[in-house]
């Protein structure tokens, strides 16, 4: 079920908020629970006891650890649920990937099984594996309610596409959280403003991106105005959904970590980083670079450290060979930005370092959103020369989307939020006539168009 459906906006939210609000304190997350698994089963009944059982795992795994946390048992615990975990991920989301590259290399012919892939299930198996290692350890203490447990794990709003919450984050709020009028007014100004930006923004921008996948034989100003569009678009997707779900979050009584922080205005690729999809990029951090040894162990070993982080960055997004080349371009980069040009770079103007880490990202996310390595290099060819400077058909995109690619390129610096900041503070009653307004128009777009996925579903 997507938050931009009309089922979810008016069914199954208003009927949430309502048992929610009837219900007990006590009882809250049982509600929550119920609901979130019955949000996961609408679009993955075959995989919803797959969801559930990898809470029970690791809720039966903490427990242990922390019974014989100090011992080479409770060692062997913590490894037993990391492999079982990524086993999950392993076959779902690799094995085709993995057959293959043995079938290329033995000459055998395999067959690949072609499961389909659970949603959402990067998300929630990261989620998992932070709350054990954070039991061993000791940073957080484990929970005794499975049921407890189940929510953190199933809570809908943050589910299927982050962010990634960590148990430490919301243990004081599984327990007890407080619901203001004024938290739940401002979880839903958030949320309506997600919703726009994906159904007003994002959608019509993939329309643009699906124009280019569907061209003969598209100019390079179409192909630059596709990168432009794929770029705005996958932000505006993902920002869009980590508004939604910090809104609903907030509704319900939860804080939730931010995921974005206008990234397009970052003037390296080290602070792009920074600012980019923040929850995986400090996992990553915390459960893997540092694990590794940082870089306390000399430039080596920090320059392997970082290849191994920024390869399987690329792979948590995707089972094929363009997101390892992302992965391994981004961690390229942020080595030349740490060892070789990264002090030269600061000293330029901000203008001239936010043109260079610009290119790299669009040209970094024209590879990210191929169908292969191959098809990542006609794009790039496209982007290079390749083809004819413009085109009719390039004309023809450019007066139809130009609009929404200027609003776009505006919403994605702060701008917006001042001016949201400086309407509330002034002009208190015209905001909820606005959100309104926002609500209605998105609404009008969900019920008029077809084209709604959200990219980060696949991951």
């Amino acid at each position: 079920m997507l938050f931009s459906s009309l089922t979810f906006l008016y069914l199954f939210l208003p009927a949430t908020g309502l048992l929610y609000l009837a219900a007990p304190p006590r009882w809250r997350n049982a509600v929550l629970l119920a609901v979130s698994l019955w949000f996961y089963y609408w679009g993955e009944p075959v995989y919803t006891l797959l969801l559930f059982g990898s809470s029970l795992s690791d809720y039966a795994h903490s427990l242990y650890i922390e019974r014989h946390r100090g011992t080479r048992w409770a060692t062997a615990a913590l490894v037993s649920s990391i492999v079982l975990n990524l086993g999950l991920l392993a076959v779902f989301k690799y094995a085709d990937f993995l057959l293959s590259i043995w079938n290329s290399l033995t000459g055998q012919q395999l067959p690949l099984p072609h499961l389909a892939l659970p949603v959402g299930i990067s998300f929630f198996t990261f989620q998992t594996m932070s709350y054990t290692i954070d039991v061993y350890r000791g940073d957080v203490h484990a929970e005794r309610s499975l049921a407890t447990l189940a929510t953190y794990v199933c809570l809908f709003p943050q589910l299927v596409a982050g962010p990634i919450v960590r148990y430490a984050d919301v243990a004081a709020q599984l327990h007890q959280r407080e619901l203001t009028v004024e938290n739940a007014a401002a979880g839903l100004r958030r949320f309506v403003v997600g919703l726009g930006k994906k159904v007003l923004i994002a959608n019509v921008l993939g329309e643009l991106a699906a124009g280019y996948r569907a061209a003969a034989a598209p100019s390079v100003g179409y192909a630059w105005l596709y990168a432009l569009g794929f770029t705005l678009q996958i932000y505006f997707d993902f920002s869009a959904y980590s508004d939604m779900a910090i809104g609903l979050g907030r509704v319900f009584g939860f804080t939730f970590p931010e995921n974005f922080n206008y990234p397009y205005l970052a003037c390296s690729i080290t602070e792009f980083w920074r600012r980019w999809h923040m929850s995986l990029s400090t996992w990553f951090r915390d459960y893997v670079y540092i694990p590794l040894g940082g870089n306390r162990r000399g430039r080596a070993r920090q320059i392997r450290n970082l290849l191994v982080v920024w390869a399987l960055t690329g792979l948590w997004h995707g089972a094929a060979w363009n997101f390892v080349l992302w992965g391994a371009l981004f961690g390229l980069v942020l080595i030349g930005e740490k060892f070789l040009w990264g002090r030269a770079l600061s000293r330029l103007p901000r203008a001239v370092g936010w043109v260079y880490s610009m290119v790299l990202v669009v040209v970094s996310f024209v590879i990210f959103n191929a169908d292969s390595l191959s098809g990542a290099a006609a794009d790039l060819h496209h982007l290079a020369g390749g083809l004819p400077l413009s085109s009719a058909e390039t004309v023809y995109q450019l007066r139809s989307y130009g609009g929404v690619l200027l609003a776009a390129l505006l919403g994605a610096t702060p701008l917006p939020a001042r001016a949201g900041r400086w309407l509330r503070a002034r002009l208190p009653l015209l905001e909820p006539v606005l959100l309104a307004v926002l609500l209605l128009v998105s609404t009008a777009f969900l019920v008029d168009g077809s084209f709604n996925p959200f990219l980060y579903f696949r991951f």
